[in-house]
């Protein structure tokens, strides 16, 4: 079998990369619980209450299986420990009480179905809910929700995954998909990669492998028809690629790969203490975008001198009833502390009523996209944010904080706010409750292209901006960047994408008030010169692109790239602009 194998010609295969870095190993195919098939029973009027009771148990078995993997995560350090408890965390909420098991309870009671398949249809429906989500992140939570279903399936059935932990050195785990809660029975000395054929670069499978170091990438379903435990395999989660039974010489070039990547990263780690200052004397700002609390801790180690966004969404999903006030309170209070004196930019709510319809009895508008969300949602539920805005005020009193607004449109939008927050402020401190003595600065996102556009405006009520060069790309251009078959055509480097970062950097240069890009562009190191040329003095990005932009910043001279700037926006043919922003960042 050997010989016939390595007979067999390098097979190459594109995906999604996940998470950057170069694995070799052998295929180790995992077969989850998650891909079995559950048959549909009908049941009579007297099993009904037989099969509510059988899936309250299986919450109860499933809960003390998620215990497990808890106790097993704590022994994981740094990030990863903690991103996965705080999953198993959220897991545990699901599996007792919560909308999942009302629902399956209530539909073996209305449809008279057997609980495995109750189960597998209202995660069916939770599914579908998530999915029709705009924002790529919280469209990625589908994951959770199927995680734990498919765990309830588990305790049902009493059919179990394969074992994570009798697996051979340097195994790539090849499956269909794989849980986060299943990386807390991964040891990052034995796995060198995951291969996956479900999942999003934004689902939290992606998050922990990049918080353990392993390459992932999400291959077409046709791979698990051909590997086959055994082969040799090659995994670069830098380019999205996979190559199964690879020649000598492609072994030779990723031996050389691998050497440049670790000399490039023990270089990048001797600069971690040094100031983002260019050549000719420019400070600028790196900061970190972060999903979750335990981020934060990420985000120090990087080198972060703040954090630049912080999404406040988490706190919201998997949940029928809005979170407290002091929850809010005590997830926000955590990421001030742990950033000890580093500025803390918090993005307030940007959901609508599409994505927490169950929670406050709303029905999604015919256009999710362009409805009722963000600022627009948060200024129409005013109980929801001034929880919110007290919250955050609240939490300021333990460091700086800074209070960023989503999707804003109009000049107005942002002078009600100010008058909430003026009104949720005086409230506090009739109180007796310690709030900041002067209140946090109140910024914009500039994501849509009427906010850009009219930039000069709203930075005359604005304390700072903050580019989102995601959505102002999807906006502009009328891109889903989530739909395959328009896909790519997302282009963040269209010249009327550029023009509308200039006028809106120019704006904020105008008025005095700094100005940063937090989309994926910021972590770009190719579009450093020509960002850092626009004019904008913060970057924020993922943690572990930080390093790699500080190189380049130390590189550059200001003075020489601001000169050259009109030479890019000026043109007009997207082939062309692309070729010269590639020459603005090679030069």
């Amino acid at each position: 079998m050997k010989n016939k194998r390595s007979r067999e010609p390098e097979r190459v295969f594109t995906g999604l990369a996940a998470a950057a870095g170069v694995g070799t190993g052998r295929v180790y195919l995992y077969e989850s619980a998650s891909d079995m098939r559950v048959q549909e029973v009908r049941i009579p009027t007297s099993k009904v209450r037989f099969e509510q009771h059988r899936i309250l148990e299986a919450a109860a078995r499933a809960s003390d299986r998620v215990e497990g993997l808890q106790n097993e995560a704590r022994k994981l350090s740094g990030p990863a420990g903690e991103e996965i408890g705080y999953l198993l965390d959220a897991y545990q909420q699901m599996l007792s009480g919560s909308r999942l098991i009302r629902g399956v309870q209530k539909r073996i009671a209305t449809e008279h179905i057997n609980a495995e398949a109750a189960v597998m249809k209202e995660v069916g429906l939770m599914a579908e809910a998530f999915a029709s989500m705009e924002d790529t992140y919280l469209a990625a939570r589908i994951d959770d929700v199927r995680e734990v279903g498919r765990r309830l399936v588990e305790a049902l059935t009493g059919e179990t995954d394969e074992p994570l932990d009798r697996m051979p050195q340097n195994s790539v785990v090849v499956a269909r998909q794989f849980s986060p809660a299943d990386t807390a029975q991964l040891d990052p000395n034995i796995v060198s990669g995951l291969v996956t054929t479900v999942g999003g670069v934004e689902s939290h499978t992606a998050i922990v492998a990049r918080s353990l170091g392993l390459p992932a990438v999400i291959v077409e379903p046709e791979f698990l028809n051909i590997a086959r435990n055994g082969d040799e395999i090659i995994i670069d989660g830098s380019v999205g690629a996979v190559i199964l039974r690879p020649t000598a010489a492609t072994r030779a070039r990723y031996r050389r790969i691998r050497s440049s990547l670790a000399k490039d990263q023990r270089a990048l780690l001797k600069i971690k203490s040094v100031p983002a200052v260019t050549r000719d004397g420019f400070a600028i700002k790196l900061l970190a975008n972060i999903e979750l609390p335990t981020e934060a801790d990420a985000a120090v180690d990087a080198g972060a001198e703040g954090i630049g966004l912080f999404r406040s969404e988490f706190m919201f999903m998997n949940r029928d009833t809005l979170p407290s006030e002091q929850e809010q309170f005590e997830a926000i209070s955590r990421v001030i502390k742990d950033m000890n004196g580093r500025t803390v930019t918090i993005r307030t709510l940007d959901v609508g009523a599409d994505k927490l319809g169950h929670a406050l009895g709303l029905k999604p508008g015919p256009n999710p996209a362009l409805g009722l969300r963000a600022i627009r949602f948060s200024l129409s539920k005013r109980r929801l944010f001034l929880t919110q805005l007290s919250a955050i005020l609240r939490a300021a009193a333990l460091g700086p904080v800074r209070i960023l607004l989503p999707m804003v449109c109009t000049v107005e939008e942002v002078r009600e706010v100010r008058k909430v927050l003026i009104k949720v402020a005086s409230r506090l401190k009739r109180s007796g409750v310690k709030i900041p003595d002067q209140l946090p600065p109140l910024g914009v996102m500039i994501e849509i292209p009427g906010a850009a556009l009219a930039a000069d405006a709203l930075a005359a009520e604005s304390d700072f901006f903050a580019i989102g060069t995601n959505d102002l790309t999807q906006y502009t251009l009328a891109i889903d960047r989530a739909d395959e078959q328009v896909a790519y055509l997302y282009n963040p480097i269209h010249p009327a994408v550029l023009r509308l970062i200039q006028f809106s950097a120019e704006a904020a240069a105008s008025a005095g008030i700094p100005v940063s890009v937090c989309g994926e562009v910021a972590g770009d190191d190719r579009m450093t010169p020509l960002l850092l040329g626009f004019g904008i003095s913060e970057l924020s990005m993922a943690p572990a692109h930080i390093l790699k932009v500080k190189k380049r910043i130390l590189e550059l001279n200001l003075s020489a790239i601001s000169g050259r700037v009109r030479r890019v926006t000026s043109e007009s043919d997207p082939a062309r602009l692309k070729s010269l922003v590639a020459e603005f960042a090679e030069s």
